[in-house]
């Protein structure tokens, strides 16, 4: 048995195609987030559009929440919600439970937009699992699971 042919040098092999796969995974998905992000609002920075998305998942927020969230500092993410104020995509409210604190939240517009996009972003990813079987969809999910570290089961 050579050296190439032994189970440590298989296993790095392995793992090195393995690194390339979801390099490709990641390129790709962050190339459909600016895609998405474009047809959301041309005129915004990729980084505005992850503060919507963001808005979208998880509800109403404090701009210091949404900056550690998003892992931005808290003067871009004031200068982002400004612009997207302006532009009707989001609104400031008074927390209800601190009158002095401000709650970021989407508006009807901004919703009814990230919604529009979502949802072209969401035909490219069915359509590239339109071919699997059900059982190759479970097994890729349960897999995806495992890798991200929620139970195997």
């Amino acid at each position: 048995m050579t050296d190439e042919d032994s189970p440590n040098n298989r296993r790095e092999l392995l793992e090195i195609a393995l690194g390339e796969q979801l390099n490709a995974l990641l390129s790709a998905s962050h190339a459909l987030n600016v895609t998405t992000s474009a047809r959301f609002d041309s005129s915004l920075q990729p980084a505005a559009f992850h503060i919507v998305r963001w808005l979208y998942a998880y509800g109403p927020s404090s701009a210091a929440t949404l900056a550690e969230s998003t892992a931005m500092d808290r003067s871009s993410v004031s200068r982002l919600i400004k612009q997207l104020e302006t532009l009707g995509y989001v609104k400031k409210e008074a927390a209800p439970n601190d009158r002095r604190g401000v709650v970021i939240s989407l508006t009807e517009t901004g919703q009814q937009k990230i919604t529009s996009a979502l949802k072209e972003k969401g035909s490219v990813f069915f359509e590239r699992i339109s071919t699997w079987s059900d059982a190759e969809l479970n097994d890729f999910m349960q897999m995806l699971r495992h890798f991200n570290g929620f139970s195997h089961d």
